[in-house]
């Protein structure tokens, strides 16, 4: 009895929150727009946006680089972005695939997008794209799997509406829906997330967020070495050793 008291006093909860999220709503993800904004390297000739959505963020990227793509691989999405971004001739969106943009570029950005690929070979495309001192800047979403990731998501959920309340103080009224955006579960836990990086990103930061997000900021170092070459480097080394003296 004690259970299915508790039961219906959590579902009236879930329900009450959802009611104030609805009469406050944000978007978790153009939240963070300043963020990125605020780490933007100095460098500004190129700027690759993976995952362009509606353009919001792109457009911004556009009126700070003397180049902007977007690229995403969502008919619809690249539709409405390019539409926000006609009036910008330094932008162009397509559905380049990730390992096929050229390298060179300034900045790469993530907004909600990493957990839609494999890990570690979108990590090391990034790397790969990024030239020396450009930036990877990243919002990601993981899988809650630790103790921590499950209290950062309950504070997440508590401080939701809060946020809504501060962010839209003024109740929603019905209007045209957008279209929505392509949705994925994170496979990765933040743990999983931080390894990878720590192989292919040394030195990168990751944290968390409110909002049920993290961050990771990355800037390629003048000459990169991984930690996967270092790790290869003393049988290379021996290999060239053994084959390449003259024998005595």
């Amino acid at each position: 009895m004690l259970s299915a008291l508790r039961g219906r006093v959590a579902l009236r909860a879930a329900d009450a929150m959802r009611a104030l999220n609805a009469r406050h709503p944000w978007s978790h993800n153009d939240a963070f727009h300043p963020w990125v904004a605020a780490r933007l390297p100095a460098g500004r000739s190129e700027a690759l946006e993976v995952g362009c959505g509606r353009g919001e963020l792109l457009a911004m990227l556009g009126e700070h680089f003397a180049v902007a793509h977007g690229i995403d691989v969502d008919r619809e999405m690249r539709r409405v972005s390019a539409a926000r971004c006609a009036g910008l001739p330094n932008v162009t969106v397509d559905d380049v695939p990730l390992e096929c943009v050229p390298e060179g570029k300034d900045l790469v950005t993530m907004i909600a997008v990493l957990h839609h690929f494999e890990l570690e070979p979108a990590l090391a495309q990034v790397r790969r794209i990024l030239k020396p001192g450009g930036r990877f800047l990243c919002v990601g979403l993981a899988r809650p799997d630790s103790v921590i990731d499950h209290l950062w998501d309950a504070a997440s959920a508590i401080t939701n509406p809060i946020i809504g309340f501060v962010r839209h103080p003024w109740v929603a009224q019905p209007a045209s829906a957008s279209p929505p955006f392509p949705v994925k579960d994170p496979e990765y836990a933040l743990a999983q997330i931080r390894d990878a990086l720590r192989r292919t990103m040394p030195g990168a930061v990751i944290r968390r967020q409110l909002g049920f997000r993290h961050t990771i900021e990355w800037t390629k170092p003048p000459r990169f070495v991984s930690l996967r070459s270092l790790n290869d480097r003393p049988a290379q080394t021996l290999k060239r050793n053994s084959t390449g003296l003259p024998h005595r």
